[in-house]
């Protein structure tokens, strides 16, 4: 276990090497990402979520959605693929397609539908999985029945107001905060914010900062965070290990905010990443 001082994110060899995609490899080569919807009228985060997934290079990105939000998204997605899910039984059966290797659940998911649906994601801890938002917020009355479901391979990408229900409100020393979290829950935990924290169960820490000449004030829209959470899936479907999947995730979403700048709003987010790539070499 390790508590040294956490370093920076930034661009650097070791965010190339893990993004750039090697030649001649199949789609289901960098993964299958499933993000869980909510009902009608509450797919947009989602939505958002798995936009930003298949933007950083997800090969697959399919969206789990209800009956009656069905015929919504399909009216807006292309690329992005759809399979009906209504509940932990339909979701266990959608499991069963072991090329689903990154889980989202939160964006717009709603308090009953993430009660049902967390459980059932969790249960294979070989399988990666984002909680955010409703995810985090549905088990506030109970964490530790969360945490006991937790595995190495999840992350926990909550608020302060969402953290603070989990665990406490954070003190003065986030970083101290953010990894006495990931201890008490077995997951890499990330805490939103202009020094985003995150920190594996392990001790490690690390910082995307967005502060000073690096600040990205415009990521304080509605579902800039979704965004996030999709990225951060994309980059587990791809491999990447979840402390780093979550860092260069909040770098790259911040970077892409400083890409477009005033008037961002949350759909820009994805359409940045290809130039921040390239930008990248990657």
């Amino acid at each position: 276990m390790t508590d040294r001082a956490p370093r920076h994110i930034g661009p650097g060899p070791a965010m190339r090497a893990a993004l750039t995609k090697s030649e001649g490899a199949h789609k289901y080569d960098h993964g299958h990402a499933l993000v869980l919807s909510g009902g009608a009228g509450r797919t947009g985060a989602a939505r958002l979520a798995a936009r930003g997934a298949l933007r950083i290079g997800a090969g697959l990105v399919t969206l789990g959605v209800p009956g009656a939000a069905q015929l919504e998204v399909a009216m807006q997605v292309t690329a992005i693929m759809l399979r009906r899910c209504e509940d932990g039984a339909a979701l266990t059966a959608l499991l069963e397609d072991g090329r689903l290797n990154a889980l989202c659940l939160g964006p717009g998911l709603s308090l009953a539908r993430a009660r049902a649906l967390v459980p059932v994601a969790l249960a294979e801890p070989a399988r990666s999985v984002l909680l955010d938002a409703d995810a985090l917020t549905a088990f506030a009355d109970d964490p530790d029945a969360l945490f006991a479901a937790l595995h190495p391979r999840c992350v926990l990408t909550p608020h302060g107001g969402e953290f603070a229900r989990l665990f406490g409100a954070p003190g003065d020393d986030r970083v101290a905060s953010v990894r006495a979290a990931a201890r008490l829950s077995g997951a890499v935990v990330l805490l939103k914010g202009a020094e985003t924290v995150i920190a594996a169960p392990d001790g490690r820490a690390v910082i995307a900062s967005a502060t000073g000449r690096a600040a990205a004030p415009w990521l304080a829209t509605a579902g800039s965070g979704d965004v996030l959470a999709g990225i951060i899936t994309g980059l587990l479907a791809r491999g990447i290990a979840p402390l780093e999947a979550a860092g260069f995730g909040a770098w790259l979403h911040a970077e892409a905010a400083r890409r477009v700048g005033p008037g961002l709003i949350a759909e820009d987010l994805p359409e940045a990443l290809p130039g921040v790539l390239r930008d990248l070499e990657c």
